[in-house]
């Protein structure tokens, strides 16, 4: 994958820049959480999913502008730019007390976020076609910023705070976060070199909007809806979800968010791997799929529920000779019966039951001597429903989507590398957008659906719909485009036979 050793300078910078960047951008989803848990400010869930969404939609709303800045101006300079600017309200956000200044302080730091559409332009210039999708994956691993600060701010805030003794302490970390972006941007502008993508000089900035108009666009949109804006929302809705459904310390529900964050940033290097060597549409076709089941293994509540089954009736009449666990026997004719000791779950809490158990078995409902009638009941049916849907249940599933879903990341831009090769930051911006847009709406559409329902779970539900949608979209879209590939293809061996026909017909004239 080595194009030459600039290239290489070129990709660690980005990564580590987009690091940072993302670190500062997700760093509300602790933040708050901390200030809501001590009563430092007093917030119910849709107000958190506000505070967490609006870095997000800076972010998102930021990233086209900046993308066509990059495509034309290159991206060292833009780059530095956004995290020097990001760096000052991030700053300030120290000196909030109200939540309209947090509000304010959380829309200006959120520029960290358009440092994505700025890293996939200026990295994919420096790489080969054949060589973007590994290239984008490692940048895009930068995602992992998100874990950097799940798992490492709840312990500095405990330091910061003297382990609560000192809560006014919280002020310094918005203050590290600024300082952090100051000397990344310091060190980007003096390792890296300015390029950017050959284009037509003659279009303009309006010119450069032509490929939004491609309907493929807006699919990918889609795509890193879900699977960009979907990480980025857990991410940070983790946190307040282990905290207030499992009763866990902030410290605890971080680490366990790093499960879902750290797998999501780093597997993405994978995925731009996998998408070069298998095709991004087949492996957006698993992912999609998996994400699905486990989204809606999430909804599922705990569950320990027991209804009738299958029952056993008499065919003929006759006296019950003989009862057992594993059959029952009228006038000579056996009738087979499951026990219950096959069916069997531990019910104890002990072991990991990953997916909802189903088992069934059958208990007599006669007695030896007694006269048994056709059709009667000889054994009833009884099915058993059992699903902890314990904490680690639940982190294995959200571990699974953490992996899914950095896999789809780096699909989605792939795609974008092999249809738009020439407006990576212009298209790969709007999808940018788009994704974030995600990361904005789903915490405050999670917080109004648990204040109006009570139920965490339709956090999963409403994962699983947009989940849905996506793939039936893009199974219909490669539904059309086989056919069409059909259509041609057949066209093509009817103009090969007509000429063949020709020949044939001019070669027997030939030889009249």
């Amino acid at each position: 994958m080595i194009e030459n050793r600039q290239s290489i300078i070129a990709l660690t910078m980005s990564a580590l820049s987009f690091t940072v960047c993302f670190a500062v951008w997700t760093m509300n989803g602790v933040l708050v959480t901390f200030l809501s848990d001590n009563r430092i400010l007093t917030l119910d869930p849709a107000q958190i999913g506000w505070l967490i969404g609006i870095p997000v939609l800076t972010g998102a709303i930021t990233r086209l502008p900046v993308g066509m800045l990059t495509d034309r101006y290159g991206g060292k300079y833009v780059f530095a730019g956004v995290m020097l600017l990001a760096a000052i309200p991030a700053y300030l956000m120290s000196y909030a007390n109200t939540y309209t200044e947090f509000i304010l302080g959380s829309l200006g730091f959120g520029l960290a976020g358009a440092s994505f559409a700025v890293g996939i332009a200026y990295t994919s210039v420096w790489f080969k076609k054949d060589h973007q999708g590994t290239a984008l994956g490692i940048f895009g691993a930068g995602n992992v910023g998100a874990s950097l600060t799940s798992l490492g701010a709840p312990s500095l805030l405990q330091h910061l705070t003297n382990n609560g003794a000192n809560l006014d302490g919280w002020r310094t970390l918005p203050q590290i976060y600024a300082f952090a972006l100051v000397g990344m941007a310091v060190l980007f502008l003096i390792f890296t070199k300015n390029r950017k993508a050959e284009r037509n000089p003659n279009i303009g900035m309006l010119g450069s909007l032509k490929p939004l108009k491609s309907g493929r666009v807006w699919r990918f949109g889609l795509y890193y809806f879900l699977v960009f804006g979907g990480f980025v929302a857990l991410s940070q809705w983790l946190i307040p979800y282990y905290v207030s459904v499992y009763a866990m310390s902030l410290v605890t529900a971080g680490f366990l968010a790093t499960l879902f964050s750290m797998p999501s940033g780093l597997i993405r290097a994978i995925g731009g791997w996998m998408s070069d060597r298998f095709g991004a549409r087949a492996v957006m076709y698993w992912i999609l799929a998996i994400t699905l089941l486990a989204s809606l293994l999430l909804i599922v509540p705990p569950v320990n529920v027991q209804t009738p089954g299958q029952s056993v009736m008499a065919t003929e009449k006759g006296v019950v000779t003989a009862v057992t666990e594993s059959e029952i026997v009228v006038t000579g004719k056996s009738y087979p019966l499951k026990p219950k000791t096959a069916a069997e779950i531990a019910q104890d809490g002990s072991g990991l039951v990953i997916l909802p158990q189903l088992t069934f078995w059958q208990e007599p409902t006669v007695q030896v001597g007694d006269q048994i009638k056709r059709k009667q009941l000889l054994a009833q049916g009884i099915t058993y429903v059992y699903f902890p849907a314990t904490v680690w249940v639940f982190t294995f599933l959200v571990f699974l989507l953490g992996v899914t879903t950095g896999i789809g990341k780096a699909a989605v831009y792939k795609h974008i590398a092999e249809y738009f090769p020439n407006d990576m930051g212009v298209v790969g911006g709007l999808v940018g957008v788009i994704g974030a847009l995600g990361g904005f709406f789903l915490p405050i559409l999670w917080g109004y659906l648990v204040g109006q329902t009570g139920l965490w779970t339709t956090t999963w539900l409403f994962f699983a719909a947009l989940t849905m949608v996506s793939l039936v979209w893009m199974h219909l879209v490669v539904r059309g485009i086989s056919k069409h590939q059909a259509t041609i293809q057949a066209r093509h061996v009817e103009a090969v036979a007509a000429a063949e026909r020709v020949l044939v017909g001019a070669s027997a004239s030939a030889e009249r």
